[in-house]
């Protein structure tokens, strides 16, 4: 590399061009053998830099969205669970429902799939540039309930409502004393029409006044999380426990729940 390369790269360097920097050289001799323009050539380094700056962005986002695993879309097995309507998750993957600010509700019991189907979303909307967060029900709510006692609760209440897309795990799986079950009905009141949910369950709409400890308050939750939203109620067996059935471990009427109804 002569001197004027080597000034060039510690400058590109100095200006946090760091993917220049760093594929210059290569790119130049490539250049010059392919006898390219000034313009074709200095779109390249910067088509490098823009590729690179987002993936570090979706790196990052990726790390502070708080999911539990990453899993795609793509990784999911429609095949174990036909009563999933592919074609509906593919729209969903288009993301029009974060930017008509609606939510997304899946309903189903344990382990058919609806915190895998969550994260896909979820990586899709990162992927688009947005901002997720991934959160249980009862991790929220203790969250929320620390603020609050900390006279912090308008300040953690921001850290729900900011993301484009939030997504409440397993709600249900545990119930909410009132106290817990009136600030989920505050978050969900903030975000309403503003900002979209995904929201998973183990618990059809009819047993929400239990989860909630007050069908009052529950049917004020639904009214606005379902005003603008789609419901996906999945009906199968459990990914988990598949092996176990191949091995013997357990019955078909054991491994086969029944539906939630909405």
């Amino acid at each position: 590399m002569n001197i004027e390369h080597e000034i060039l790269t510690e400058n590109l360097a100095k200006l946090d061009l760091s993917e220049m920097a760093e594929v210059f050289a290569s790119l130049a001799e490539d250049a010059a053998a392919r006898e390219s323009s000034y313009t074709e050539f200095l779109s390249t380094l910067v088509d490098h830099e823009l590729g690179a700056r987002r993936e570090r962005s979706i790196a990052m986002r990726t790390r502070l969205s708080g999911f539990p695993y990453l899993k795609t879309i793509e990784d999911f097995d429609f095949s174990f669970q036909p009563s999933i309507d592919k074609k509906r998750i593919k729209e969903l993957s288009g993301l029009r429902f974060i930017a008509s600010g609606e939510n997304v509700v899946l309903l189903g019991p344990p382990g058919v799939g609806k915190t895998h189907l969550a994260v896909g979303l979820g990586l899709k909307a990162i992927a688009a540039g947005e901002r997720v967060y991934f959160t249980t029900a009862t991790g929220m709510v203790s969250s929320l309930i620390r603020a609050f006692q900390e006279n912090k609760f308008e300040h953690r209440l921001k850290n729900y409502t900011a993301p484009s897309l939030l997504i409440i795990d397993e709600v249900g799986y545990l119930p909410l004393d009132r106290a817990g079950a009136n600030l989920f009905f505050q978050l969900i009141s903030k975000r309403y029409e503003k900002g979209s949910i995904i929201l998973t369950s183990n618990k059809s709409f009819t047993e929400w006044g239990e989860v909630f400890s007050d069908t009052v308050l529950a049917s004020a939750i639904l009214d606005r999380l379902l005003h603008h939203a789609s419901t996906i109620n999945i009906k199968g067996e459990s990914y988990r426990l598949k092996e176990k059935k191949k091995a013997g471990f357990f019955s078909r009427e054991v491994m086969t729940p029944g539906p939630l109804d909405p």
